[in-house]
C-alpha cells in the first residue's frame, strides 16, 4: 500500500469513527432521557394522591408544582435546543389548575416525551451547533440538553424529601 492509499484509508477510518462516536452521543442522550423519564415516573407513582399538594414549608413549591416546574423547563430547554415548537407556553404546566396525581403524571410524561422525541430527530452535527439559550447563554445544543438534564435531576432529587416527609420510601436510585 503506498502512502497515498494509506492516508486515504486512515482518513476514512477516522471519519467513520468520528461519525460513530457522534451518533453514539445522540443515542446516549436519548437513552439517558428515557431512563430519567422512567425514574421520574417512579417518583410520581410513589407519592400518594394526598401528597401532591404537600409543601415542606409554606414558601416552597408543592410536590405537584415541583414536577410541573421540571416539565415547563423540559419544554423550554428542549424547544431551544432542538428547534421544535413547544406545545406548552412558558410556565403553563406549573400554573395548571388541575394538580391531581393523574393530571400531573400525564403532563410530566408528555414533557419527557417532547424531549425524547425531539432529541431522536437530531443529527450528530446538530448537537455541536451553537445556540444562545434564552437569548443569554451561548452553548452547543448538546450542552443545552445536558443543562436541562441537570435541571430535571435537581428538581426530581428535591422531591425525595417530599416523599420522605409524606412517609413514603423514595424509589431506588436508577443510575443505569
Amino acid at each position: 500500500m503506498n502512502a497515498k492509499n494509506l492516508f486515504a484509508a486512515l482518513f476514512l477510518f477516522l471519519s467513520l469513527s468520528g461519525f460513530a462516536q457522534a451518533q453514539t452521543s445522540v443515542d446516549e442522550t436519548v437513552k439517558e432521557w428515557e431512563r430519567a423519564k422512567a425514574y421520574t415516573k417512579e417518583f410520581l407513582d410513589a407519592m400518594p394522591e394526598t401528597g401532591y399538594a404537600f409543601k415542606p414549608t409554606p414558601e416552597m413549591r408543592s410536590f405537584a408544582e415541583q414536577m410541573l416546574h421540571l416539565t415547563d423547563a423540559n419544554y423550554g430547554f428542549a424547544a431551544a435546543a432542538t428547534g421544535a415548537k413547544s406545545p406548552v407556553g412558558q410556565g403553563e404546566s406549573e400554573k395548571s389548575a388541575d394538580k391531581s396525581k393523574a393530571s400531573v403524571t400525564k403532563q410530566v410524561m408528555a414533557g419527557y416525551d417532547f424531549v425524547i422525541n425531539n432529541a431522536k430527530r437530531m443529527t450528530p452535527a446538530q448537537l455541536n451547533e451553537k445556540i444562545k439559550l434564552f437569548n443569554q447563554f451561548e452553548m452547543t445544543k448538546g450542552a443545552a440538553l445536558s443543562k436541562l438534564f441537570e435541571h430535571q435531576t435537581h428538581h426530581r432529587g428535591q422531591t425525595t424529601v417530599y416523599l420522605r416527609l409524606a412517609g413514603v420510601t423514595p424509589p431506588q436510585e436508577k443510575l443505569f
